[in-house]
């Protein structure tokens, strides 16, 4: 009699869940897991974080409210001069802000603090320095053709001097969700600057993540120009 009530208990559980469509479906996705590596002739650079959606039943699909933190760390010369020494950045953002989404498009406003720490190694001093500040962010993604998108982003971190940051990139499908195109992107922090041009490749899925690589040339203020690389990547759950 048991195992009779078992079974029927199973049977009316799965012939619930075939009449009721909505529980066969999954849940709207609604948190992006990205992370980044890129270096240059002076620099390298990684970053980890992620973004999650609230109060949209379409999560990231759908218009709505998003929460995200990104970790940063980098090495480079001291006094942007390699024989000075090296300085080491950490950062840690927290934004909260709003995407409107119409169709495959978006654009989402975010602000929130930022908290830096320096440490700076050369041959005459030791420092360490901490700060921290305000960071607005906007990120626009369209697309404008079926076969291909325009992705735009930049922030601004508030503090003495300022930092600024800005990104262009269009991309024409090549097969599938892979698409290429160029890149130009421009860094200005107090009387140091940098401006980069290049092409990346968005789009290629492997290991369950959507991967882009960005290389090209990079020009900064008191230097000579050089190559860079960059390699991004993401995941949605």
């Amino acid at each position: 009699m048991l195992a009779r009530g078992i079974g029927a208990a199973i049977m009316l559980a799965s012939t619930a869940s075939r009449a009721d469509p909505a529980l066969m479906e999954r849940p709207p996705l609604s948190l992006v897991i990205f992370g980044s590596l890129e270096a240059d002739p002076s620099k390298t650079h990684g970053s980890i974080g992620f973004k999650r959606a609230f109060g949209a039943f379409g999560g990231l699909d759908a218009s709505g409210f998003r929460f995200g933190m990104k970790w940063e760390a980098s090495a480079e010369p001291a006094h942007r001069r390699p024989r000075e020494g090296r300085l080491y950045r950490a950062e840690v953002h927290t934004l909260a802000g709003y995407e409107w989404r119409i169709g495959d498009s978006y654009l989402a406003l975010s602000a929130g603090p930022t908290v830096e720490t320096a440490y700076r190694e050369t041959r005459r001093y030791l420092s360490f320095e901490q700060r921290t500040a305000l960071r607005l962010q906007a990120d626009f993604w369209s697309k404008p053709t079926e076969n291909s998108f325009l992705q735009a982003n930049a922030y601004a971190i508030l503090t003495e001097g300022g930092r600024y940051w800005g990104r262009l990139a269009p991309g024409w499908q090549v097969i599938g969700d892979l698409h290429l195109g160029p890149e130009i992107e421009g860094y200005r922090e107090r009387d140091y600057h940098k401006v980069r041009l290049g092409a990346h490749l968005t789009g290629l899925r492997l290991l369950r993540l959507d991967w882009r690589l960005a290389a090209g040339l990079q020009k900064a203020s008191g230097g000579k120009a050089g190559a860079y690389v960059t390699l991004g990547l993401h995941w949605k759950r």
